[in-house]
């Protein structure tokens, strides 16, 4: 309901230790209730926004900090590629 209404959400976890390897369950979670896009904003401009980084994380422009991953498939047409990286990454 919160995304059909609009509401920016950040992607994130407050798993520690043991329950850490659980952490990319959440995209096939989403999956349920958000379209793809919306889950993967969640994971990078939506954070970055919430941690006041705009532009510094969650974009792939110059100056910018990033991560890059590499997939085997287009997490826009599968978002369980993010949520079993040993198998897509």
């Amino acid at each position: 309901m919160a995304d059909r209404a609009g509401v920016q959400m950040a992607y994130g976890t407050d798993l520690l230790r043991r329950m850490h390897e659980f952490q990319n369950r959440e995209f096939r979670i989403r999956s349920e209730v958000q379209p793809p896009a919306s889950i993967v904003r969640a994971a990078t401009v939506n954070a970055a926004r919430l941690l006041k980084m705009d532009g510094q994380v969650g974009v792939v422009a110059p100056g910018a900090y990033a991560d890059l991953l590499i997939v085997d498939a287009n997490p826009l047409d599968d978002i369980g590629v993010l949520a079993d990286p040993d198998a897509h990454v």
